[in-house]
């Protein structure tokens, strides 16, 4: 077993999801559903799973129907990420403004703000890369990290604070842009060597 592989996986899916980032997010979303925050996060985490294994799944056999090659995901993914992580340094806020609903753990939390662009595209490529048993393992152990935390979102907030666990979101998103740059000339590269 090539550990090194393992820790690769793992921290890559464990920088896309961003947890930690998340949780001001879910703070703020479920403010007023104190009684249901912990139903929430277990719904987030269950919709994020279940979305992100579906498109690992059946994300190639799309790609097959529709003439895309891994190598245009790389380049296409890597693009969406560099934006997003971009967009998340410059604007913060704007992840997840959304109404208050019981459904919250599955729209926004769940699916895009665990199980997003950045989540969706990283393990897509991963599983290109290293195959699917690492991914979806890592993709299982981060996203009961993630639970961890939104389960444990006040104490977490009270231990670092609001500004700490920003401050942990811009250095997750400047990680992101930099796999984002990676994914990018990796596929150019990839698209270099078969012409």
């Amino acid at each position: 077993m090539d550990y090194q592989i393992y820790a690769t996986v793992f921290i890559s899916i464990l920088v896309a999801i961003n947890a930690p980032g998340v949780v001001p997010l879910f703070i703020s979303l479920t403010e007023d559903m104190v009684e249901e925050r912990k139903r929430v996060a277990t719904q987030s985490v269950l919709t994020a799973f279940l979305v992100a294994t579906g498109f690992i799944l059946l994300g190639r056999i799309v790609f097959s129907a529709v003439g895309i090659e891994v190598e245009d995901f790389m380049i296409g993914g890597g693009v969406l990420l560099l934006v997003f992580s971009i967009v998340d340094i410059v604007f913060p806020d704007s992840r997840g403004r959304h109404l208050i609903s019981p459904t919250m753990g599955v729209v926004p939390i769940g699916t895009p703000l665990l199980a997003g662009p950045a989540t969706l595209t990283t393990a897509l490529v991963l599983v290109g890369n290293y195959g699917y048993f690492p991914v979806i393992l890592s993709l299982f152990l981060n996203l009961f990290i993630a639970w961890l935390l939104l389960f444990k979102a006040e104490f977490l907030i009270r231990i670092i604070g609001l500004n700490g666990a920003r401050a942990f979101a811009k250095v997750a998103s400047l990680l992101l842009a930099a796999i984002a740059v990676k994914m990018i000339r990796s596929g150019l590269f990839e698209i270099l060597k078969l012409h």
